[in-house]
């Protein structure tokens, strides 16, 4: 009988065992699943700023803008854009264009929009801290007003002479 308890508790403690290694493994399936699900994550390459005449179709109204703002080097106005396409400027085809350009905005693909209803080009660096930066700026010291402690102290006198001699008193 003795040896039947002993084999019973043997029995119960391998069964522990297997149970607690059956856990350990579960939890090492999830680590594992938890990795390849930030590998793939981090294989998805970030938007290319280099864009060739295949990622638009040929003749469309965005790869002609995407010409256009090329030639010109320089963000465009959505006015000029339209006009370069040989359009007319009108609410449809302004709504219709900056439709079409802001959906490559929002995906990070291909145009910028650096400025409101402007677009430029990611292949050419246009964001809007570079043209912002180029815009001209107003002279250092601007707007301050430069004034000595001696004119100071005479507007201060000033003051209060016409105050003295407006009271009636």
């Amino acid at each position: 009988m003795d040896e039947r308890k002993v084999i019973l508790e043997r029995l119960r403690k391998k069964e522990q065992e297997i149970q607690s290694l059956e856990e350990r493994l579960r939890s090492a399936k999830v680590y594992v699943q938890a990795l390849q699900d930030v590998l793939k994550a981090t294989e998805k390459s970030p938007p290319s700023h280099t864009v060739t005449e295949a990622t638009l179709k040929p003749g469309s109204a965005v790869a002609r803008v995407r010409d256009q703002i090329l030639a010109a080097k320089i963000p465009i106005h959505i006015n000029m854009l339209i006009e370069g396409l040989g359009r007319d400027v009108t609410k449809a085809s302004r709504a219709s264009l900056v439709s079409s350009l802001a959906a490559y905005v929002r995906k990070g693909e291909i145009f910028t929009r650096p400025a409101p209803n402007t677009f430029g080009l990611l292949e050419l660096g246009h964001t809007e801290e570079n043209t912002m930066s180029s815009a001209p700026q107003p002279p250092e010291g601007f707007g301050r007003i430069v004034q000595t402690a001696s004119q100071h102290r005479r507007e201060i006198e000033a003051r209060n002479m016409n105050d003295e001699e407006d009271s009636p008193f």
